[in-house]
């Protein structure tokens, strides 16, 4: 890797992952997101898994929204982000029903509405994550912004990292506020970034 500030190598990395998951077509996402799903449930994370954070697929993100529906279909605790403006934080936000718990928030993001609970965050056993790229060994790439890693911060839960395989890097840089995820899954790997606890 060059000599680079990490915040140059990340933009790098940022631009070249975003440019390859643009190259990929409604149907290729779509495909690649039904695998992805279908991947998780055979995994033993998933399976204890009874409280779960998922997120609102935004643009070209991979797209989980179907394991939201069978995870409340299947009566687990299912929570999103939402974006606490006046304290500039995300916090998690129990929907438990898709037609009267979710809004379109900041960007045309899904959110749960207001009247949502507030779940706390060491009440939830698993973290779906998004993000623009990751490596194998859990460093993850945001958008920049730095809501995620410091929601994440506090989560004492298992984080792994949905992503396409156009996302999956050889290294990016991690700083010290850079949340390391547990695991990574794409739609043809299940990437164990280090021992469950």
């Amino acid at each position: 890797m060059s000599q680079a500030a990490p915040l140059e190598q990340k933009a790098a990395l940022r631009a070249a992952a975003d440019q390859a998951v643009r190259r990929l077509n409604p149907e290729q996402r779509a495909e690649a997101s039904a695998n992805a799903c279908a991947l998780l449930k055979l995994q033993p994370v998933w399976e204890r898994a009874r409280s779960i954070l998922f997120y609102s697929p935004f643009r070209q993100e991979l797209d989980v929204w179907q394991l939201l529906t069978d995870a409340l279909d299947s009566r687990r605790l299912v929570a999103l982000p939402r974006f606490a403006p006046e304290r500039q934080i995300y916090e998690a936000a129990r929907v438990n029903n898709l037609d009267r718990d979710i809004q379109a928030a900041r960007f045309g993001i899904r959110e749960p509405t207001p009247t949502c609970s507030v779940v706390p965050l060491n009440e939830l056993d698993l973290a779906l994550v998004p993000g623009v790229a990751y490596d194998r060994n859990g460093a993850r790439l945001g958008r920049g912004y730095g809501y995620y890693d410091r929601f994440l911060a506090a989560f004492p839960g298992i984080k792994c990292g949905v992503a396409f395989a156009e996302q999956v890097l050889e290294a990016i840089p991690m700083e010290a506020h850079d949340v390391r995820l547990d695991c990574i899954l794409t739609p043809t790997l299940w990437i164990q970034c280090h021992s469950p606890v």
